[in-house]
């Protein structure tokens, strides 16, 4: 966000998609564990002070659509809008503001005023008013009169496989159809940069860069760490017991690894190179954690193996016990 201020989602703790019972709940936690007659903090009364200001506002569904709008210009922006009534001029927020899921896997998270917005609360004529002075400073860097507009974020989530070998998406955001390059081996709360189409400058200004934070969605097969896989391969007893070579799924087909004689449930076994790709380094590793898993249903040939395993460990054990007597 432009401002100083923490985001009021962000102090309670709760999603921008949060209900009112969550938003109520985080702050009647956060209430008593930092009430200055409870807390022992330092900053524990101006904390107190940040948690019932957001509650103030994220409890109100007018005072929440608003904030959801503009952001920490909630209050300056509704004051605006209602002072530009008398004149029929209506203000343009984007609907982004809210947080709320977008079509083809965006989720926007917030978007600052844009130059649209202030013109039509203000007119071009307050607008250059107002901004006159920093239009001509900011103007240097710019090259010319106006102001560059604000970065916007949202979220993107993307499929492990599509993470790993990168692509093209075309997205819609705000209305508009961006085309964003998702390089090969992103990760997950890596920000992919889109220039140029974050919200519009003012005057004659650039507009903003697009942020587009990564979120990867849950793999059926794979838990991810970093860039790092997990998953987990099922072998039987014998297999455990005497090592075997087994498959293992990998993002690209899958691969053959042995399974060490006396492999015990949780040994972990490594693929080196066979995680996430790294543009800047090494790739990441798949691990591949052992399960023994025992049939649930017997041959008779299996019975009668499984019957005899069990007579010798058993006079295995009886062996141990008078060894150690």
């Amino acid at each position: 966000m432009s401002s100083g201020r923490r985001d009021f989602y962000e102090v309670l703790g709760v999603p921008r998609s949060a209900s009112q019972e969550e938003i109520r709940r985080a702050y009647r936690g956060l209430a008593r564990k930092h009430h200055p007659d409870v807390s022992k903090e330092r900053d524990a009364e101006a904390r107190f002070k940040e948690i019932s200001e957001a509650h103030d506002v994220l409890s109100d569904p007018e005072k929440r659509s608003a904030y959801d709008r503009w952001g920490p210009q909630w209050r300056e922006m509704q004051q605006a809008a209602a002072a530009g009534a008398g004149t029929g001029r209506r203000p343009r927020g984007r609907p982004a503001g809210a947080g709320g899921p977008g079509p083809e896997g965006v989720r926007v998270e917030y978007s600052d005023v844009s130059s649209e917005d202030l013109e039509d609360l203000f007119g071009d004529e307050g607008v250059g008013s107002i901004f006159g002075d920093l239009f001509r400073r900011r103007g240097q860097a710019t090259g010319g009169g106006g102001m560059r507009g604000y970065d916007q974020e949202a979220i993107i989530e993307i499929s492990l496989p599509e993470a790993a070998r990168g692509g093209r998406r075309r997205l819609r955001v705000d209305g508009a159809e961006v085309e964003v390059e998702i390089p090969p081996g992103v990760i997950d709360g890596q920000t992919i940069r889109v220039p140029g189409q974050g919200s519009p400058g003012l005057g004659s200004g650039p507009r903003g860069d697009l942020l587009l934070r990564v979120r990867l969605l849950p793999d059926s097969q794979f838990r991810v760490e970093g860039r790092d896989l997990h998953t987990d391969i099922e072998v039987t007893p014998a297999q455990a017991a005497l090592g075997d070579t087994v498959e293992v799924p990998t993002l690209d087909g899958r691969a053959r690894v042995k399974v060490p004689p006396g492999s015990s449930s949780g040994r972990r076994l490594r693929l080196r190179g066979r995680g996430l790709p790294n543009p800047a380094g090494p790739p990441g590793d798949l691990y591949a954690t052992v399960r023994i898993v025992v049939p649930k249903t017997l041959g008779d040939e299996e019975r009668e193996l499984y019957g005899r395993l069990r007579e010798v460990e058993r006079k295995g054990g009886r062996r141990r016990k008078r060894a150690a007597a």
